[in-house]
């Protein structure tokens, strides 16, 4: 019988799509500058783009909408971030298979959500499926560190378990499956596109419980 007690995931790219988060950051964010600046779309995208690029996905930063409306002089006085998010909501889309999953999991399991994205974002991620979760954790908003293995032991930590204990799954190989696997936990990489040739990765959430039971 499995160990496992508890099954974190990511959420953006895991249990929704990035639909959401690729119209803030690359629709919503370059339309305010456009405006503000008087150039075209494509102009101010390309700027935020490069802007972006400079920061990278390893700096807390990159996750934060706060700090690039502060750094592109988009704050309250033109479109608050709440008001940014709200315009956005509608492109919010889980995966087909999420829900069935999420329920059949919570029969056996504590679920709980471990993430980088913000606590800005994740109540319009997990809109609709929040009820599945134990705990919600934000590496960036409740930690100031992007995902690490002291971080994961700290989840742990709170859950009142070892990391032998817990699962995660995760759509980015070094982030979800990495850097879990090195804090001693049991990780699941979630590869959709199928382009890891190996066999080792996950197709869908389906696939999890019956991986679980296997372990």
């Amino acid at each position: 019988m499995s160990r496992i007690k508890v099954v974190s995931f990511d959420a953006d790219g895991t249990l929704v799509t990035p639909d959401f988060s690729q119209a803030v950051w690359y629709e919503g964010v370059p339309s305010l500058y456009a405006r503000k600046n008087g150039i075209s779309f494509q102009e101010a995208k390309a700027f935020i783009e490069k802007e972006y690029q400079v920061v990278g996905d390893c700096r807390v930063e990159w996750y934060d909408i706060k700090y690039w409306l502060q750094r592109f002089g988009l704050g309250p006085p033109l479109a608050g971030h709440q008001q940014l998010l709200e315009d956005y909501r509608h492109t919010v889309s889980c995966y087909p298979e999420v829900a069935q999953a999420l329920s059949s999991l919570s029969k056996d399991y504590t679920l709980i959500v471990v993430s980088c994205s913000t606590r800005e974002f994740l109540p319009y991620l997990l809109d609709g499926i929040e009820g599945y979760f134990t705990r919600v954790f934000s590496s960036v908003s409740d930690y100031g560190q992007i995902k690490t293995p002291g971080f994961f032991l700290e989840v742990c930590r709170q859950m009142g378990i070892s990391p032998q204990e817990m699962a995660h799954v995760g759509d980015l190989w070094e982030q979800d499956f990495i850097i879990p696997t090195e804090a001693g936990i049991k990780a699941f990489h979630l590869d959709r596109r199928g382009e890891r040739k190996d066999g080792s990765s996950l197709r869908s959430l389906t696939d999890l419980k019956l991986r679980l039971r296997g372990l």
